[in-house]
């Protein structure tokens, strides 16, 4: 797989000039409303004085870190607040490959592309673990899969394509694996917010030199294009402080700094959003996941029951996950997917459906008349 080519570019533009009405599922762009007290957290920027329209530190707002903190258990002299989690996750595979030994990042198949992307960008070498069938990788596969070469472990939880979460048990062993092998965890949790199973727990429940935590509010709040997201780094007085310092550095050099109408409207709406709000997210999902994979059962299609995040996975026989069936699915369908050999071998034959779309029952009937 070309994973430095934008393989969501190339199937949302050949949905979009299909000749036909058709539902895209194919990237995971909220189409919910954001809290309505981040809308008043922007309004409230444009009206404060024009000396705060000015550079905010590099590392992002002190407060928003101080919030971040806060809510994550560490000290705000951990947290580099990003260019979304993309930035973050560059920022930290950056700084894990610059400080461990070895030019290998090892993946989990299947993968989000953008991992092994950023791999090939930053002259490293990749390597995957296939995920079990429960769509956890088997720990001690992991274990052995690690090797001299291996400077950076990357994982995603809740994860994306698959949906599952990785609990307290895992989470801790991957930190163990990559402290045993003087390697790096990167752990991208963006969507943590989106756990139906309550089995989900943080890199950060593991207090480690060996581990970074990357996240973002564009899917929590809805705002994919704001562009604001962390990284949380071990401390920066312990054996691998450096890495908080090679992050910034590269922050600094690419970005100078982040938006900072968009970090202190984020800010406020931390502030002043309740648990209901994410809630109410929640349940919408709840009804989407349960309408779409009651239309998969009748199409004779094997699936990725959510646990978390807003995808799922499915496999429909005789039909193949390429690019190929995709484009027919488009053409003959009307419902756009990303096709499984995007995100590795190990689901090459299964197709990805991004449930962020006030229109999954009519693509869910369009599957089950196509099928």
């Amino acid at each position: 797989m070309d994973y430095e080519t934008p393989q969501f570019f190339r199937v949302m533009q050949y949905a979009s000039e299909a000749d036909r009405d058709v539902v895209d599922m194919v990237s995971g762009s909220p189409d919910w409303e954001p809290p309505e007290s981040l809308r008043e957290g922007l309004a409230e920027y444009a009206r404060v004085d024009s000396g705060q329209f000015q550079y905010p530190p590099s590392v992002g707002l002190t407060a928003l870190r101080e919030e971040i903190a806060g809510r994550r258990g560490v000290e705000a002299e951990q947290v580099i607040v990003t260019n979304g989690a993309g930035e973050a996750n560059h920022l930290a595979m950056a700084a894990g490959l610059e400080r461990f030994p070895g030019s290998e990042v090892l993946l989990v198949d299947p993968t989000y592309p953008y991992y092994a992307g950023r791999a090939s960008m930053l002259g490293a070498d990749t390597r995957s673990v296939p995920a079990g069938g429960d769509g956890v990788p088997d720990l001690e596969t992991v274990r052995e899969c690690v090797r001299e070469r291996t400077s950076v472990i990357v994982v995603t939880t809740p994860n994306n394509p698959l949906g599952v979460t990785y609990d307290r048990e895992t989470v801790a062993t991957l930190v163990e694996i990559a402290a045993d092998n003087d390697a790096l965890l990167v752990s991208d949790e963006v969507y943590d917010h989106f756990d139906y199973s309550g089995t989900f727990s943080s890199a950060l429940s593991v207090d480690s030199p060996h581990r970074v935590v990357t996240n973002s509010f564009s899917k929590s709040l809805a705002i994919t294009g704001w562009r604001v997201g962390y990284a949380v780094f071990p401390d920066r007085e312990g054996p691998t402080g450096d890495l908080f310092e090679d992050a910034r550095t590269r922050h600094m050099l690419t970005n100078v700094t982040g938006s900072r109408p968009a970090q202190a409207a984020v800010l406020h709406a931390l502030r002043e959003t309740g648990p209901e709000y994410y809630e109410s997210v929640r349940d919408r999902l709840r009804g989407r996941i349960d309408a779409f994979t009651a239309a998969l059962d009748r199409a004779g299609a094997t699936y990725t029951d959510p646990e978390g995040a807003f995808y799922v996975m499915a496999r429909f026989p005789g039909f193949a996950g390429s690019f190929e069936n995709v484009e027919q699915l488009i053409d003959e369908a009307g419902v756009a997917g990303m096709p499984g050999e995007a995100f590795g071998d190990s689901r090459a034959d299964w197709i990805r459906f991004a449930l962020v779309s006030p229109r999954v029952e009519t693509a869910a009937e369009r599957l089950d008349s196509f099928f």
